[in-house]
C-alpha cells in the first residue's frame, strides 16, 4: 500500500525543492557576492526615475481591491460554469445539485457584495 504513494511523494518532493532551490540560491548568491554598501542614495526612495517631494505615501482607496477581487470571483465563476453549460445534457441529479450550490454561494457572494457597496465607484 505504502509502494502506490512513492511516486506522489517523489514529485511532491520534486515540486517543493523545483520551488525553494532557487530562491535558496539567489540567498546564498546575494550572501556570498554581493557586497553591503548601504548609504543614502541606496536608501532613498526611488520613483520612475524621478526624485520624491514628499514623505506621505498615497493612500489607495480599498474599494479597488475589493472592485477587483469581486471581478476575479466572477471570473473564475465562468471558468467553471463554461464546462458545465457544454455538458449539461449528460450531468445526473448530482451533478446538478452541486452546480446549483455553487451557483447560489456566487449569488450570496453578489449580495454580499451589493450589501457592502463593493460595486459602487463613488
Amino acid at each position: 500500500m505504502s509502494d502506490s504513494y512513492l511516486p506522489v511523494l517523489v514529485l511532491m518532493i520534486g515540486a517543493v525543492g523545483f520551488a525553494v532551490a532557487p530562491l535558496l540560491l539567489a540567498w546564498l548568491w546575494a550572501k556570498t557576492f554581493s557586497p553591503r554598501k548601504p548609504g543614502k542614495d541606496k536608501n532613498a526612495i526611488y520613483e520612475c526615475g524621478l526624485e520624491t517631494k514628499s514623505d506621505f505615501s498615497i493612500h489607495f482607496k480599498s474599494g479597488y481591491y475589493l472592485y477587483a477581487i469581486v471581478f476575479l470571483v466572477f471570473d473564475v465563476e465562468a471558468v467553471f460554469l463554461l464546462p458545465f453549460a457544454t455538458a449539461f445534457s449528460g450531468f445526473g441529479v448530482g451533478e446538478c445539485v452541486a452546480m446549483l450550490v455553487f451557483l447560489l454561494l456566487l449569488i450570496e457572494g453578489l449580495v454580499w457584495a451589493y450589501q457592502k457597496n463593493v460595486l459602487t465607484w463613488t
